[in-house]
């Protein structure tokens, strides 16, 4: 186990955290990851097992570059709430203001505010049309207003979006800035380059392709994900020029923790600052009130767990306050808050205890085995906060 540096964080417990890691992989739940935990921004913990593939042929160590699945959703976010904060959006332009070619059937009515808080009433779909290549957004984009209505109306039902409401919401950065920047070039330039964050690309940098964990889905892969390069069935998680919003980054634990930093710390990190302390304030409250997650009913309704609250800011997912299944565990702060990807990766940060938590993992599991997953591990972590 790699204890960094003197934390406050229990070092018994954080050895209970790695073991319990370790004996998951050992009975093969998951193929490998990487724990990382810190407490007042001091590191206590950096801790790799386990491999990244089914052969057992790639170790994962502390500096592999892992996808970020929906972890990349975070870092959209981000790029829309700056957006809001220069005035080149607000949370009340509809989309159809920007993508002109979203409209009818109710869809001129979805704002920016409904994609961030995921009531805008489109389904959740994983492709906007099954086989098309992922990689390229402007194609997506077309996809999207050619082929995905709204299942209901906006601000109606708390509905997770697993792509459609970050596409547009890429898409809708890209359009709005003042020198039409990609979104590659967006991330690049407002947030990784200030926060320093040299290992961490949209698309498989090439620099980053030897050391990168091509997710293995081990049979929990809602759809294919084809790429240009015609890479396998999910050949988009390799591409190096990807841009998917909602799927397409890499980074490693150290690097996605210097997100998290920012995030702790109000917005800035090392003098970088990338948003504004009062817009985090405000994207950190609840938004859904106490409407569930309809995305998440079956899972709680099949393994008999309360249905909890979906506990959505303004792109970011919250703790709360009820007892219930969740990826940031039953006793983090009411006011934890972070970004999960698909059965693999998890960032949160509890503001009360100053404690930091990054977990990415390889070896995609089923949803509901995940939750469990993460609640057991992120407890483990909470408990360490001396």
């Amino acid at each position: 186990m790699a204890l960094v540096e003197r934390a406050a964080l229990d070092a018994a417990r954080l050895t209970q955290l790695c073991a319990t890691m370790q004996e998951d992989v050992r009975q093969q739940r998951y193929l490998g990851g990487v724990l990382l935990v810190a407490r007042h921004g001091k590191v206590g913990l950096l801790e790799a097992c386990g491999h990244g593939d089914d052969n057992r042929m790639q170790p994962v160590r502390t500096d592999s570059v892992f996808s970020l699945l929906s972890i990349t959703k975070a870092f959209t976010n981000v790029l829309a709430l700056r957006a809001v904060e220069q005035g080149r959006l607000s949370l009340n332009t509809k989309v159809v203001d920007l993508i002109p070619g979203f409209s009818g059937r109710g869809r001129e009515l979805i704002t920016l505010q409904h994609l961030l808080t995921h009531t805008s009433g489109m389904p959740g779909v994983y492709s906007p049309r099954i086989g098309m290549n992922l990689d390229t957004l402007e194609q997506v984009i077309a996809a999207i207003c050619e082929n995905v209505y709204p299942a209901g109306p906006p601000d109606d039902k708390v509905v997770y979006s697993p792509m459609i409401n970050h596409a547009l919401m890429g898409e809708m950065v890209q359009r709005c800035d003042r020198h039409s920047r990609s979104y590659r070039q967006l991330v690049e330039q407002d947030i990784l380059g200030p926060l320093e964050m040299q290992e961490t690309s949209v698309g498989v940098r090439r620099d980053l392709a030897a050391r990168h964990l091509v997710p293995a889905f081990l049979g929990n892969g809602s759809i294919d994900h084809p790429g240009q390069s015609n890479l396998g069935p999910n050949g988009a998680f390799q591409e190096e020029n990807a841009q998917m919003p909602w799927i397409g980054m890499v980074s490693t634990a150290q690097d996605l923790f210097r997100f998290a930093e920012m995030l702790r710390l109000g917005g800035q990190l090392g003098g970088a600052r990338v948003l504004a302390g009062t817009t985090l304030e405000w994207a950190r409250r609840c938004r859904t009130g106490l409407r569930p997650n309809e995305a998440y009913r079956r899972i709680a309704e099949s393994r008999g767990w309360p249905l909890m609250p979906a506990y959505h800011g303004l792109g970011f997912c919250l703790r709360g306050e009820e007892l219930g299944a969740t990826l940031f565990g039953a006793f983090a702060s009411p006011t934890t808050f972070g970004n999960s990807g698909q059965g693999s990766t998890l960032f949160w940060v509890d503001p009360e205890r100053d404690l930091t938590f990054v977990g990415l993992s390889t070896g995609v599991m089923n949803s509901g085995d995940n939750i469990e997953r993460w609640q057991r591990l992120s407890d483990i972590a909470v408990s360490a906060a001396l």
